[in-house]
């Protein structure tokens, strides 16, 4: 699996990824059990695919934002 989500994309989806995360902990206990778990994918896919540096989406649709060094 080749990376495809620079830098700058990594450091964006993980910020995102927690600002929602804290969102829906404040505003948690407006939702159901079940959808709050639903809400909390989105946040978790953020985390994951800025951990890894891969996202499916952007290979199904051919897209990359990662930039190998040169020198």
């Amino acid at each position: 699996m080749t990376q495809n989500i620079g830098s700058y994309d990594r450091v964006i989806r993980m910020a995102l990824a927690a600002a929602i995360a804290a969102g829906l902990l404040v505003l948690g206990k407006q939702f159901s059990a079940p959808e709050l778990l639903a809400w909390l994918l989105i946040p978790l896919f953020l985390l994951l695919t800025g951990a890894i540096g891969y996202c499916p989406l952007y290979g199904v649709l051919g897209l990359s934002t990662h930039r190998p060094w040169q020198r």
